[in-house]
């Protein structure tokens, strides 16, 4: 009876030959899951190592042609904490033992894709799963950087030249340029001698465009200058002294700017005498508090007569911390020299609360910024880091991020960092011109990240029904 079961549901599968699927050799397995894991730390620990992303890629796509399913959802959760936890250990730090539970659930996106590959693999043959893999690769990466409770935009391949000339290519969007890395691997280990060849030039292309052409110097120059200084929960009269000392020490700059959180409450009056003698404007973290105890972590514009003239609080509180509520809509200072958007610390990393200030006319971006000390410098310096060039590339406008304790940030719209502080590096100034000269514009990789989200979406109910339908195939062939 069971085998004329097997036998029928044969017929449920594809039967032509390029459909032929041939599972990878045990002893390849976790030789392509170390080289996938150690090309992903390569790219984002080493400041010389981006190139090793597009030799990661191609040997994780592979690992989809394991023998089933299910042992692709596990090697894929496997290799996906082995890619991201050495990333992440600051999660400990920040989160306690919850950190743990983390480097999982940051694990979970990869096992889902190679489960979906391997499916296509099995299902549809290699010319769909060729066509499918950066497609199912970019609606993943979209899905859990941008549309869940757990949002996490950090290791995405898009980002990973932040520091090289080729941040150029992210005018294309980080979600485009992911793309167009997925397909040159997927190529690259594609169905036939030919393709494999196309894929293989591609991804050495790419990766000689990351390193050249190398960035020409070219002076920035602005009407506006902005400085700030890295303080982390400074008492008022330290603030007060030290904001006196940055604005005599930058007369140029027309704009202050102090961290996220500089105050647990609303900017104190001593701070504001500071800022009318010196005629200055101030944009610092503090605390809007609700009726009801809960707060807004809100960024304050101080102008130069000490009063409020702008607040926006934070889109996007850190989940698991006491960070506030997230805010209600977003809008852009109309400062007297142009459109400045001004997002609060980890909303830089998040494209949609990003593209809302650029959708109305924003010309720069201000980002004050706690990163404790306690957190450690590869989370600031190689992880958080990248997102200023990324966004100041993809839009074509600066960023100037102020953070407690490095390191600051001050990028022009070709995304190039032109000054930067140090860490911990604390009472250090930054400060350089903000040019507002130009609108900034979406990035076109917008539309094909959410079209990518919705095949993916719909790959998986195919997947689904088509488990339906076996299951009740089975049920029947057995109450033959």
């Amino acid at each position: 009876m069971m085998t004329k079961v097997r036998n029928d549901l044969k017929t449920l599968m594809p039967t032509h030959p390029i459909n032929a699927f041939r599972p990878l050799q045990q002893s390849l397995i976790w030789m392509l899951a170390a080289l996938t894991a150690i090309g992903y730390w390569c790219a984002f620990s080493l400041h010389a190592g981006p190139a090793a992303i597009l030799l990661s890629l191609p040997c994780l796509f592979c690992l989809a042609r394991v023998r089933t399913s299910r042992q692709a959802f596990y090697v894929g959760l496997a290799v996906g904490i082995a890619m991201y936890a050495p990333h992440l250990l600051f999660f400990k730090a920040v989160f306690g033992p919850r950190g743990l539970l983390l480097w999982l659930i940051a694990g979970f996106p990869i096992g889902i894709f190679l489960l979906l590959l391997n499916h296509a693999h099995r299902r549809l043959g290699p010319a769909w799963t060729l066509f499918l893999t950066p497609i199912l690769w970019t609606g993943i990466e979209y899905f859990r950087s941008e549309l869940y409770y757990l949002r996490f935009a950090w290791l995405l391949p898009g980002q990973v030249a932040a520091f090289l000339p080729g941040v150029r290519w992210a005018a294309v969007g980080v979600y485009g340029l992911g793309f167009v890395y997925a397909l040159a691997a997927a190529l690259a280990v594609g169905p036939r001698p030919i393709i494999r060849g196309i894929g293989l030039a591609a991804l050495i292309g790419l990766a000689l465009l990351m390193y050249v052409p190398a960035h020409s110097f070219i002076r920035v120059e602005s009407d506006l200058h902005v400085a700030g200084m890295q303080l982390e929960f400074p008492d008022e009269n330290t603030t007060a002294a030290q904001l006196d000392r940055l604005a005599n020490a930058h007369p140029e700059a027309q704009i202050l700017v102090l961290s996220e959180l500089t105050f647990l409450g609303p900017v104190p009056s001593g701070v504001r005498e500071v800022i009318q003698k010196h005629r200055r404007y101030l944009i610092v973290g503090g605390t809007r508090t609700l009726d009801d105890g809960q707060f807004y972590n809100t960024a304050f514009v101080i102008g130069p007569d000490g009063r409020d003239v702008f607040n926006q609080a934070k889109s996007v509180p850190v989940q698991f911390m006491s960070d506030g509520r997230p805010a209600v809509d977003r809008q852009v200072w109309n400062s007297p020299w142009g459109k400045i958007g001004i997002a609060v610390c980890y909303d830089l990393s998040y494209a949609g609360i990003m593209d809302d200030f650029v959708r109305q006319g924003a010309q720069g971006l201000i980002i004050p910024t706690m990163d404790l000390a306690g957190w450690g410098e590869y989370e600031r310096r190689m992880l958080h880091g990248r997102m200023a060039p990324i966004r100041s590339a993809e839009y074509g406008i600066p960023t100037f991020g102020v953070w407690s304790s490095g390191i600051s940030q001050l990028t022009d719209r070709s995304g190039r960092v032109i000054a930067t502080a140090a860490y911990p590096g604390q009472e250090e100034m930054i400060a350089g011109p903000f040019d507002l000269s130009r609108t900034g514009r979406l990035p076109p990789d917008r539309f094909l990240a959410l079209l990518c989200t919705v095949i993916t979406g719909a790959f998986i109910v195919y997947l689904l029904a088509m488990h339906l339908k076996q299951s009740r195939e089975i049920k029947r062939h057995q109450a033959l």
